[in-house]
């Protein structure tokens, strides 16, 4: 039956991208005959016109984090497989996908500004600042939640092995290779594909030597703490923001890219062909609460689900750094909405290594990127790979999907507080990064170990808030153009809905507690405080929205 399903979900899945994909590139009116910003700016650094194949993977590998991995698991867990694969379908196509392919294309119609931009344009200089205020702070979550989890990564034992060191140090070699091939890539111009078939092999000998290298190195490696890597992994995020694209921003995310493919490769493999039984319940719950945890199955299933069905992340990467490197206007679906559906397939497959695990195991207390990598672990074995190397291939796959979000979040991040500044220097942008890291550094020292646990239900909601935010304001854009909006109007509304009231359940136990005058547990005060400031914010932005389409005046694009 798992086999069936995961058939069924990806013929849907292309039956979506062949025709609704279609119906939004005419809606939007993609049109090859007009010359892109990459094409039209070609800078070297920010705007860098793709081929559509390097494009795809560099976006994809920075869309999927740990979110379309962590959040199907934990939702299967706690509500069961069935109403969690009903909402990655529904909401990849229907809303995710939509948002991915609607960002992108606003930006390239806008000259590849941001999203910020395109409010202040269509709404007003309130809301422009208001806006970009929101998306620093959600970008912030991003990068604790997501540093801390590589960190934890790196420190990974099971089965009494300490397998993080090695992925330490595949990661490192990892890195390297994607700056030696943006080199010769740029620099020497060598083919794409010449450069694929070199460097792909490349990263997969790191996961090999990786765990091999001589005992000194990964016994150093072994002594660094927790803390310690996530002040190596925020100075890594520094350089990376700063530093053009081309020269590891493309090129390892390309590669990181190939790296996801195998990874949804070895899924469908092990799910099609590994003869595994469901043995997870299809619902979890009694009513509406989880059988787990009793947490309500609404809202909480949209958000944890997360980035497996939509995240407000891709949206600020669309018209962030993927808008600046189209090269035809037609690729805008291949990599908006196609990308959007490979995340749903990769959400998929995570969910469906909680399906073959029956309920009461003690592998479902394992922490998410555990039961992912023992899950593609298992699917190795099929094929006679030792779990040796299976695990630490699966675990770097998972540290490569957070590392290419990072740095690309970080540089997101720079982006918008120059805008909110007006430091468009380059040593405003040295400043700009400063002031972003010095935030989630701050954070991660001062927090006990697995501090992400304690930003992650805030950092969950403000995500999907962020989506119905940006579809607010691509709404507003097409109203004020006389076009179709109903598209994108239909999952703003249910985002919104949905986002805002998960934003209530996270204020009300901060809210009971100042009334009773009782002590605060410090990840409720965090909880509450960023919830009310992001309630707030968002209130604000919907009556700004609410003013520009009543407005007369109408905004023009490219």
């Amino acid at each position: 039956m798992l086999s069936l399903i995961i058939i069924a979900v990806s013929l849907i899945f292309l039956a979506a991208y062949r025709f609704y994909g279609r119906f939004l590139s005419r809606q939007i009116g993609l049109d090859d005959a007009c010359i892109t910003p990459a094409c039209q700016i070609d800078d070297g650094v920010d705007f860098v016109p793709a081929k559509s194949s390097l494009l795809l993977a560099q976006h994809f590998s920075a869309i999927a984090a740990a979110g379309p991995i962590v959040g199907p698991i934990l939702a299967g867990i706690w509500f069961g497989w069935l109403p969690t694969l009903l909402w990655i379908v529904l909401g990849s196509i229907f809303v995710g996908g939509v948002y991915d392919f609607s960002s992108l294309t606003a930006s390239l119609k806008h000259k590849a500004t941001s999203i910020g931009e395109i409010v202040k344009l269509q709404m007003s200089r309130s809301a422009h600042l208001l806006f970009l205020t929101f998306v620093w702070l959600c970008l912030i979550y991003v990068i604790v939640v997501f540093t801390d989890i590589t960190a934890q990564t790196f420190k990974t034992v099971s089965n009494d092995t300490a397998f993080g060191p090695g992925i330490a140090a595949s990661s490192f070699l990892y890195l390297v290779l994607g700056v030696i091939m943006g080199v010769l890539l740029f620099k020497y111009k060598f083919r794409l594909w010449v450069t694929t078939v070199v460097f792909l092999p490349l990263v997969l000998y790191s996961v090999w030597i990786g765990p091999r290298l001589p005992q000194p190195i990964l016994s150093f490696l072994a002594d660094i703490s927790v803390r310690q890597w996530n002040g190596i992994i925020l100075f890594y995020c520094l350089i990376a923001s700063l530093i053009p694209m081309w020269l590891l921003l493309q090129p390892r995310g390309y590669l990181g890219g190939w790296l996801l493919y195998l990874t949804i490769l070895v899924g469908f493999m092990g799910a099609l062909f590994g003869g595994f039984k469901i043995e997870y319940p299809a619902v979890n719950t009694a009513g509406f609460a989880s059988l787990t945890n009793g947490k309500p199955l609404f809202p909480l299933l949209f958000i944890t689900v997360a980035c497996g069905a939509c995240s407000g992340f891709h949206g600020i990467v669309s018209s962030g750094t993927t808008s600046k490197q189209l090269a035809k206007e037609s690729d805008a679906r291949l990599v908006g909405y196609g990308g959007m559906l490979l995340e749903g397939v990769v959400a998929m497959l995570a969910l469906a290594t909680v399906m073959i695990i029956p309920k009461g195991s003690a592998s479902l207390s394992a922490d998410p990127n555990l039961i992912y990598a023992k899950g593609l672990a298992g699917y190795l074995g099929l094929v006679g790979i030792n779990f040796n190397l299976a695990f630490p291939f699966a675990l770097l796959a998972f540290s490569t999907f957070v590392y290419d979000t990072l740095d690309v979040c970080t540089r997101l991040a720079r982006y918008i507080f120059q805008e909110l500044t007006g430091w468009h220097t380059r040593n405003g942008g040295y400043l700009a990064a400063l002031i972003t890291l010095a935030l989630p550094f701050t954070f991660l020292m001062l927090t006990k170990e697995k501090g992400y646990l304690v930003a992650w239900p805030i950092f969950g909601a403000s995500n999907q808030l962020l989506a119905g935010l940006v579809l607010l304001a691509v709404s507003v854009w097409l109203i004020r153009s006389g076009k179709n909006a109903v598209y994108t109007i239909v999952p703003m509304i249910f985002m919104l809905g949905i986002t805002l009231w998960s934003l209530i359940l996270l204020i009300l136990p901060f809210g009971k507690g100042l009334l009773s005058g009782g002590e605060i547990k410090p990840d409720l005060m965090i909880s509450g405080i960023c919830g009310l400031v992001l309630l707030g914010l968002s209130m604000l932005l919907i009556y700004e929205a609410v003013r520009a389409v009543a407005g007369k005046r109408t905004f023009p694009s490219r």
